[in-house]
């Protein structure tokens, strides 16, 4: 079990990274069915620059600046043409993953898997004195800066969220949006904003799980945490910590079922589990939706 919940500390950081970045999204009133794409750009352009320069923090940089743009452009297609968020999440999806095919087997000439001898990799720490305090060690060694900085981003959410101007106005563009734009309040402006974080993050989950975790880049590497992400941020209501303990017991799922047999029955229910979730959330959330429609009083 103390290999579980190990290995669970070291799963949960990209859903995180992703997870929150949905929220910041979801917040300004988008839903960000596009996780999924912004986390694959940024695993494969944060091995291809870390590759490249010999730095695995110019890596997970690229690999921010690859989520952040896929995340901002996506957006702006929501925002400036109006267009269905799901539909247009899913379609980044399923470009994302189209485009990187092309570059790995035309440019790359690789199948799948891109492996770059002596990639630099996110360095993890070790104190040996920690070796026989059996719990301290699980959550302190074999860890990395990204991990902190994961655990730092929890309270920071919640505090930009609730005690920031540019918190209040975000959510205020996702909950009022009428009220919001009739006090002068840019709501396009603002998810644009929301946007381009939560492709930040989803980025830097992407990049930490080739960089950090994998040492290499794998075109199904993602593996549904973008929409595990998304059913945390649901599952969680929107708040930074609920949503960090649903990533935590998404990723000892992982974990749990990683240390089975595979094909298992066990093991197979719970990796669709998350989807399930989705599925669950997304029809909760259109059901929501419908009923405040119907109680907007009508012109």
């Amino acid at each position: 079990m103390s290999t579980v919940f190990s290995s669970a500390l070291l799963l949960v950081v990209p859903l995180l990274f992703a997870a929150l970045g949905g929220l910041v999204h979801r917040a300004s009133g988008v839903v960000n069915i596009g996780l999924e794409g912004q986390m694959l750009a940024g695993a494969l352009v944060g091995v291809l620059v870390s590759g490249h320069t010999g730095s695995w923090v110019l890596g997970i940089l690229g690999a921010v600046l690859a989520g952040g743009i896929t995340g901002l452009l996506m957006t702006l297609v929501i925002t400036r043409l109006r267009a269905n968020a799901i539909i247009v999440g899913l379609g980044v999806n399923i470009l994302v993953a189209g485009v990187i095919g092309f570059v790995l087997k035309w440019e790359l000439g690789v199948a799948g898997t891109l492996r770059i001898d002596g990639l630099d990799r996110v360095p993890r720490w070790h104190i040996d004195a920690l070796d026989g305090v059996p719990v301290l060690r699980e959550i302190v060694n074999d860890k990395d800066v990204l991990f902190l900085l994961a655990l730092v981003l929890i309270p920071a959410t919640a505090w930009m969220l609730r005690n920031t101007a540019f918190g209040l106005r975000l959510r205020a563009a996702g909950d009022a949006e009428t009220a919001a734009e009739s006090l002068g309040l840019n709501v396009l402006r603002k998810r644009e904003y929301a946007g381009l974080i939560a492709g930040v993050l989803a980025g830097l989950g992407g990049g930490y799980l080739s960089l950090a975790q994998v040492g290499l880049f794998n075109s199904q590497m993602i593996a549904g945490r973008g929409f595990i992400a998304l059913a945390a941020f649901y599952f969680g209501r929107n708040r930074p910590v609920p949503t960090a303990i649903a990533c935590l017991i998404f990723a000892f799922f992982d974990a749990w079922q990683g240390s089975l047999q595979t094909g298992t029955s066990i093991g197979q229910l719970l990796t669709t589990l998350p989807y399930l979730i989705v599925v669950v959330a997304l029809a909760s959330s259109a059901a929501q939706q419908r009923a405040r429609a119907r109680k907007l009083p009508s012109s």
